[in-house]
């Protein structure tokens, strides 16, 4: 006959003294493995085609930023890890890796810098899975989503420091454009135009080639042709930068040359065909700042011999990512719906100064105009603060 034991008897209180105690350790078990779990932020972005350039100097950006967070207590008391995917810089790869991250490796958030081709394909994806996502890019603007931000410039804040200097130090009035065919290419070189016969000049032609085309050659021949006073371009960040300017030198090109999509590092990649293009941008290394040189020697001694040259399109990534702890903690949550809103109100001082996207989800920004030297680095010509991005996204709440 088998015994019952009462739990109101003398080995009846053992039991339940033993059953709270194993229901306490159970608990502060499962509360230390959540806790434990790392924060995920995913980072969908072109190692391979286009942005492949220019793609591993943004991953470093990230991991340094990470690093730099984790070393100081993670966010909320949770360690920070980067889960990188390769969108292949265009858009299938993209809705590949969108959708991985979102709902395989369950991502907390996305940040990252993309071609226009890979965001838009991502950003339904972004929208059905919920996640914030902050884009680290320069772009051609008004893309709106509820559930994106931007820390990056648009060419309300770009254009006019180059076209404002031909003008007036070249007297340049007839501008041939040169841009690869998708949303980037098209949508700046639209807003140069206009801005161009707004300020009284002349667009003789605007010409494009696929984002993964290589070969200028037509595209030239007929600037050549034409004839114009400057040029200016906006291809595919990366390697059509490289290939375009590639040709242009070896043709002989040698008229004022505005480049709306290179950065430092790919201008250094270059050599000396990048010697003489003028930039319009956000970052230059020799910004002389006490974060920026913080940042500097922080990045240089994180990956040495290793380091990808900083640029304007990897430092928005590394700002990014303490612009999203900032919500975070600001939110006290790590819930979307309370991390949204905390986007807009928080900000960071970084290597470029202070940002915050409190503009229609987007972030005023210091600009900077530049000429590429034959050594890569970037001498500043002029400086403009605090540059607004005008109406980006006025129906978007």
């Amino acid at each position: 006959m088998s015994k019952v034991i009462s739990l109101f008897s003398p080995v009846g209180a053992r039991v339940r003294v033993l059953s709270v105690c194993a229901c306490v350790i159970g608990s502060i078990v499962n509360h230390v493995a959540v806790a434990a779990d790392p924060v995920k932020i995913g980072v969908p972005i072109g190692l391979s085609g286009a942005n492949s350039v220019v793609a591993p100097s943004v991953v470093q950006e990230g991991q340094l930023a990470v690093d730099e967070i984790n070393a100081k207590g993670g966010i909320l008391g949770r360690q920070v890890s980067l889960e990188v995917a390769d969108d292949g810089s265009g858009a299938a790869g993209a809705q590949k890796a969108f959708d991985s991250l979102i709902f395989d490796k369950k991502v907390n958030a996305l940040i990252s810098m993309e071609t226009s081709a890979a965001r838009n394909a991502g950003l339904p994806i972004v929208s059905r899975g919920k996640v914030p996502f902050i884009y680290a890019s320069q772009y051609e603007g008004h893309s709106c989503n509820r559930y994106m931000y931007v820390d990056a410039w648009v060419p309300d804040q770009q254009v006019a420091p180059i076209v404002d200097y031909f003008s007036k130090q070249y007297h340049a009035k007839k501008y041939f454009l040169i841009g690869s065919d998708y949303a980037f290419g098209r949508g700046m070189l639209d807003f140069t135009k206009k801005y161009i016969e707004k300020s009284g000049g002349q667009v003789l032609a605007a010409e494009y080639l696929p984002m993964d085309g290589s070969d200028w050659t037509s595209i030239i021949s007929k600037l050549q042709a034409a004839k114009p006073d400057a040029l200016i371009t906006a291809t595919a960040a990366g390697a059509p930068n490289v290939t375009l300017t590639k040709q242009l030198r070896a043709a002989g090109v040698k008229i004022p040359y505005g480049n709306l999509a290179v950065d430092e590092g790919t201008a250094k990649s270059m050599g000396a065909d990048a010697s003489g293009i003028f930039i319009s941008g956000s970052y230059v290394t020799n910004i002389d700042t006490p974060a920026n040189r913080t940042f500097l020697a922080a990045v240089e001694k994180r990956f040495g011999k290793d380091l990808k040259t900083p640029n304007d399109l990897s430092v928005p990534e590394y700002e990014a990512i303490y612009l999203y702890k900032a919500a975070v903690e600001k939110a006290g949550s790590f819930d979307t719906a309370k991390v949204i809103p905390a986007l807009a109100q928080v900000s960071f001082e970084g290597p470029r100064g202070k940002i915050q996207m409190n503009k229609q989800r987007h972030t005023p920004l210091t600009m900077y105009l530049g000429q590429v030297q034959d050594d890569g680095s970037v001498k500043v010509i002029a400086s403009f603060r605090d540059v607004d991005p005008g109406a980006q996204c006025p129906d978007l709440k």
